[in-house]
């Protein structure tokens, strides 16, 4: 089985002023308590819990944001989990990490505000990229996963030729030359909120491609490991849950409500 470095990204753009953190009045939203339990503390053990994790680097401002958690303290002590700083960006947090880390690939990176990722989308992730040579995956979930199981809900997909994708926040790097890609994120994510980030990260060929609905997912990550050279793939998620993060208070109480279903289902 190949053993995965854990990379799991927590700085926060906007500090205590984020929307989430402003809920509890913390300084990260990804330290707000959900289901009675501090976010980065369930993200941190559904990743231990996978068999293919070996170690978890938490990127974040300052060690000190750990410590003053009791429970992330207590990781800290135990060596579950090691501090790693953040930089300006994800692309250079990501880079950093690389640089300290001593032998990091290959490499699975989540973040800290994903709730409702559990260690069996983790490896299930994580067993596709292992059976695969690619230098990047990409985990996304088909729209029609996620509108089955919440036939109201109200999200943004990528409208491809094959259907609608949501990204899942997971990602596999396997060597340096990964970075290549991760460097799309050198100016933050939330590509598709905002179209202007796609041209500038992916160019106009994959700008036309994309906007006009003209190739499928797979066909994207063609494109993009020609113009990169590297090899690209998206990794299909059969979870509803995976693209769900806590952007913002809607985000959260939907999060929460899903926590507190699945607690009363395993506990029924």
């Amino acid at each position: 089985m190949t053993k995965f470095t854990g990379l799991i990204l927590a700085a926060s753009r906007k500090g205590p002023d984020d929307e989430v953190a402003k809920l509890q009045g913390v300084s990260h939203k990804c330290l707000v308590e959900i289901d009675g339990e501090v976010m980065l503390e369930r993200v941190i053990r559904e990743l231990k819990a996978s068999a293919n994790i070996e170690r978890i680097f938490v990127s974040i401002e300052s060690e000190d944001l750990l410590k003053a958690t009791p429970r992330l303290a207590e990781m800290l002590a135990a060596g579950d989990i090691a501090f790693m700083p953040s930089a300006d960006n994800l692309f250079l947090s990501v880079s950093t990490a690389i640089d300290e880390i001593e032998s990091p690939f290959p490499m699975i990176i989540s973040t800290g505000d994903n709730a409702l990722h559990t260690t069996e989308m983790i490896d299930h992730f994580a067993s596709q990229f292992s059976a695969s040579t690619d230098d990047v995956s990409v985990a996304m979930t088909p729209a029609d996963v996620i509108l089955k199981a919440y036939p109201d809900g109200k999200r943004a997909f990528h409208e491809l030729k094959d259907g609608g994708w949501s990204s899942c926040n997971l990602y596999g790097l396997r060597s340096d030359a990964a970075l290549t890609a991760a460097k799309v994120f050198e100016t933050g994510g939330q590509f598709g909120k905002r179209p202007q980030r796609i041209m500038k990260a992916f160019g106009l060929t994959f700008m036309l491609k994309y906007k006009y609905k003209q190739a499928t997912l797979d066909q994207l990550a063609e494109h993009l490991s020609q113009r990169w050279k590297l090899q690209i793939s998206a990794i299909r998620m059969p979870f509803a849950d995976a693209p769900i993060d806590v952007d913002n208070p809607g985000d959260f109480e939907r999060s929460e409500r899903i926590l507190q279903a699945r607690r009363e289902t395993a506990t029924s």
